[in-house]
């Protein structure tokens, strides 16, 4: 998977296709990321010793990785991710540019 937490990425497919977040999770074996201010589901909680009315809870649910793509933040666009060794160690490369990412 090309995509780390704390990366800002764009939507790219789906229902909040064009939105813009930041990675908050990332799911690597289910090639998921939850992504902040992205896909919001609500979840119904039980009543409980704790709190005995229940609620509504908002929270966001994962997206999968090909529904979204690493954004730019110079061109406002998305970008393809690709990797290139610099001093012996991997680096992620923006393939447009050539400049490194992060």
């Amino acid at each position: 998977m090309k995509l780390r937490k704390g990366d800002k990425v764009i939507v790219i497919a789906g229902a909040d296709k064009g939105k813009v977040g930041t990675i908050q999770k990332v799911f690597p074996k289910l090639d998921r990321v939850v992504i902040d201010g992205v896909n919001t589901v609500k979840k119904h909680k039980k009543p409980t010793q704790g709190n005995p009315e229940g609620s509504i809870v908002e929270m966001y649910a994962p997206v999968h990785v090909s529904n979204v793509a690493l954004y730019d933040e110079k061109t406002k666009k998305a970008v393809k991710v690709g990797y290139k060794v610099v001093d012996g160690k991997k680096v992620r490369v923006n393939k447009k540019t050539g400049t490194e990412i992060k």
